[in-house]
């Protein structure tokens, strides 16, 4: 078999693997808050994330162009496609790895990272220090940092602001009437703008920010009146306690989740199949590349393995982040999943490269500090942030170590 044609079938089997990673990691952990809050079962959020990400990453993250390097490293130091080939085969396996290893011991780490990390290990020792694009890298170092923080922040205002004006109100049967509406309506305007700015069909509608910003507003306003309508009717018969107020945002954080797993279907599936489908025009053309189009082939290949690694590998990381960190229930879970959806949103506007991950422990986290220090478990926490700061460094080693067996094999 031909040098190109070996690492073709090589790498589709290693972006499978990516896949599956993916799926048991960042999809499980962005399922976590409600089956923290029990809104779902972890068979049902598996049934629900399966099948909708699957659903995201064939139908709507069709026609998607992975930027393949992702602006870490400048592609024109690597003359030869050989070893760009080789180094992008090196990236992806390494990355996949880590995931792999990350999702088995439970952790939530990120993807994008670990591909960053990858990435820039081969690119180190194939084209040295110039080949990286250091403000970038910088870029990714401080959203270690801001997005859990935010995310943080975010949920730890809209928790306190739910207690305040729902829980700690005489009457909070009737002040849940008022402002879950307003709360539901105000998701939808976060999910609306997600949808046009993060997923591959949205981006193709081609909303300027002025269409998007009215046409998202007079949708979050037609959903509050209907919210309205039926909170109204739903509560008629309710008597005046906490868990039937819990149950109006329980209904809301099922809605969010489905959104959440049909996005990184669209999304996700680019990070798994995007060198892939570099690798392929790479051996097609025998030339280097930037970016690729992903054949329906490829995504109907990520789709299944992000499917698939929700199903077998998902538990366990949904086990740590909805249940080790802090005590979640559906007010929590809400505003853990709109903190997430709202940092996400914001920072990919801004051109920051953040982790879902990070911004969904991120938002865990404070709605356990909410409660107070005791309320979260900082040993677990602990645990999570390391594994976010050896993310690099251990993708990144793992790459080299790959990459030149595979140079020594292959090349000299």
């Amino acid at each position: 078999m031909e040098f190109f044609d070996l690492f073709l079938y090589l790498s589709m089997a290693a972006g499978f693997l990516m896949a599956f990673s993916l799926g048991a990691n960042d999809v499980a952990n962005s399922m976590a808050p409600a089956v923290g809050a029990r809104a779902i079962t972890v068979r049902q959020a598996v049934i629900i994330a399966g099948s909708l990400t699957f659903v995201g990453a064939v139908f709507l993250g069709a026609n998607v162009t992975a930027t393949i390097t992702r602006g870490i490293i400048n592609p024109e130091y690597i003359a030869d496609p050989k070893i760009m080939l080789l180094g992008m085969f090196s990236a992806l396996l390494a990355a996949s790895l880590w995931v792999l290893v990350a999702s088995i011991t439970s952790l939530p780490v990120s993807s994008t990272h670990s591909i960053v990390g990858s990435i820039l290990g081969f690119a180190l020792v194939a084209g040295g220090p110039n080949v990286i694009n250091w403000w970038i890298l910088s870029g990714v170092v401080l959203s270690w940092f801001i997005s859990p923080l935010f995310a943080g922040g975010i949920a730890y205002f809209i928790f306190s602001h739910i207690r305040k004006y729902i829980f700690f109100k005489p009457h909070y049967l009737q002040q849940a009437r008022i402002w879950a509406p307003r709360w539901i309506a105000l998701t939808a305007m976060i999910v609306g703008y997600s949808f046009l700015y993060k997923t591959p069909l949205g981006k193709q509608l081609e909303f300027s920010r002025s269409a998007a910003m009215l046409t998202t507003t007079v949708i979050a306003f037609l959903v509050w009146m209907a919210a309205r309508y039926f909170t109204n009717k739903l509560t008629r018969k309710m008597e005046q306690n906490v868990e039937e107020v819990e149950g109006i945002f329980r209904r809301l954080q099922i809605m969010t989740a489905s959104y959440v797993a049909l996005s990184h279907g669209a999304n996700d599936v680019a990070n798994a199949i995007g060198p892939v489908a570099a690798i392929y025009l790479i051996a097609r053309q025998q030339a280097l590349i930037d970016t690729a189009e992903i054949p329906l082939f490829m995504l109907v290949l990520g789709g299944i393995g992000l499917s698939l690694g929700i199903m077998v590998l998902g538990h366990k990381v949904m086990s740590t982040v909805g249940n080790k960190i802090t005590t979640l229930t559906h007010t929590r879970g809400f505003a853990v999943n709109f903190s997430t959806a709202t940092t996400v949103l914001v920072a990919s506007n801004m051109g920051m490269p953040v982790s879902t991950t990070h911004a969904c422990v991120g938002g865990v986290t404070g709605v356990g500090l909410a409660r107070g220090f005791s309320a979260v478990n900082f040993k677990v926490l602990l645990k999570i942030v390391g594994y976010w700061v050896l993310t690099v460094p251990i993708a990144a080693l793992t790459s080299i170590v790959i990459f030149q067996v595979l140079m020594w094999t292959f090349i000299h």
